[in-house]
């Protein structure tokens, strides 16, 4: 199975793949890590991505797609992946299918998890975690029993990510409906796109993805 999880930032698509990964046996690919590990292997095609991005550009499409073929080539389960951070373009979404058509594969199911992105915008804006175990909290939905001090360690001491404040959240959504937003009618042609509400319990969003995939 090849799976494509989409959605806006804070829609929860890292934590429904562990659980796809968990019940279904997929490997999660994340882009972002591949280029990671490539440069850190000095592997030929991470020196060649470092090269590019020391140099400030964008690492083209045919690299990204030469890193994620060789992951899938490597190993048992290469054609049972979660596709993370690709595509993100309509090019890259066809660059995609003529890699999966040379190995006689193709993709399963995209989807795509809708939410009120108003809603999260407030949901990233006001979460923070306990720097000393990292059990997260909300300003709003999630505080600790005791104010300041948490609940599974007792530590006092607490962090945001820098990128989670409003502007930056707003920002990020921006760049989705801009950059990726734009292949859903790509994948809604080829008959693969799936909506399911992400706007419902984490184990409710689950469910909903499960069924799809039986």
């Amino acid at each position: 199975m090849i799976l494509i999880l989409l959605g806006p930032p804070g829609a929860g698509k890292g934590t429904q793949a562990k659980r796809v990964e968990e019940r279904f046996g997929l490997i999660q690919l994340s882009t972002g890590d591949l280029l990671r590990e490539e440069v850190k292997t000095g592997s030929e095609l991470g020196a060649t991505a470092k090269k590019i991005m020391d140099a400030g550009e964008l690492v083209p499409d045919d690299l990204i797609i030469s890193m994620i073929s060789a992951r899938m080539d490597a190993g048992s389960g290469g054609n049972e992946v979660i596709l993370d951070g690709f595509p993100r373009t309509e090019a890259q979404a066809e660059a995609l299918d003529s890699m999966l058509a040379e190995k006689g594969l193709s993709l399963d199911h995209v989807i795509q998890i809708e939410v009120d992105e108003e809603a999260i915008i407030k949901r990233l804006a006001g979460r923070y975690s306990c720097t000393k175990c990292g059990a997260g909290y909300h300003d709003e939905f999630e505080k600790p029993a005791k104010d300041g001090v948490c609940d599974t360690c007792g530590g006092t001491d607490f962090q945001r990510r820098s990128d989670d404040n409003e502007q930056t959240v707003r920002t990020r959504m921006a760049a989705y409906h801009e950059q990726t937003r734009p292949i859903l009618p790509f994948y809604e042609r080829k008959g693969a796109l799936n909506t399911v509400d992400g706007m419902a319990t984490i184990d409710g969003v689950f469910n909903q993805i499960e069924e799809i995939l039986e």
